[in-house]
Formats: structure tokens, C-alpha cells, sequence
């Protein structure tokens, strides 16, 4: 199973959640586990996605998610597994 990591940060709003798993559908990411919280007004989120059955390659998955920062004025980042391990093995 190929996995990715999508970390999302901004101003708390409706349908931010809705927003990104519709993307990860429309491009065959299955979402695995959410984690979110919001701090006074601040919303953060993490999540991790299944891509091994992604419809598109994962440099389009990134791009099609960074339509949100403009949309929704949010920080979006995507990180393959593999990038996420490796920066985190000692």
C-alpha cells in the first residue's frame, strides 16, 4: 500500500474537510484516518490517504490539492510515505 500524508492549516471555515476528500475522491486517494482540531479560530488537520489505487500520478494529486490554498486561503501540504519515513528515520 502506497500512502501519502496531507496536512491542511488556516483560518477555520465550513466544508474544508468536504473540500479535500472530495479531491482525494475524484483522484481514487482512499482516506484512512483524520486527525483535526481547532484552535480558537485556527484549524488544523492530517490525514492519511491510500494512493495505490490514485487515478492520477501524485504529482498531480499534490497539484490538485494546492487549488485549495488559493480557494480556501489554506495551507496545504501532501507528502509521499516514503518522503515522510525518511525524514523521520534517525
Amino acid at each position: 500500500m502506497k500512502k501519502a500524508v496531507i496536512t491542511v492549516t488556516g483560518k477555520d471555515m465550513v466544508g474544508i474537510l468536504a473540500r479535500v476528500a472530495g479531491i482525494c475522491a475524484q483522484d481514487g486517494a482512499n482516506v484512512l484516518e483524520v486527525s483535526q482540531t481547532v484552535l480558537q479560530d485556527v484549524f488544523a488537520m492530517i490525514m492519511l490517504v491510500d494512493i495505490t489505487n490514485s487515478t492520477v500520478p501524485f504529482a498531480q494529486f499534490a497539484d490538485d490539492l494546492a487549488v485549495i490554498e488559493n480557494e480556501l486561503a489554506m495551507k496545504v501540504h501532501v507528502m509521499h510515505e516514503d518522503i515522510f519515513n525518511s525524514m523521520h528515520r534517525i
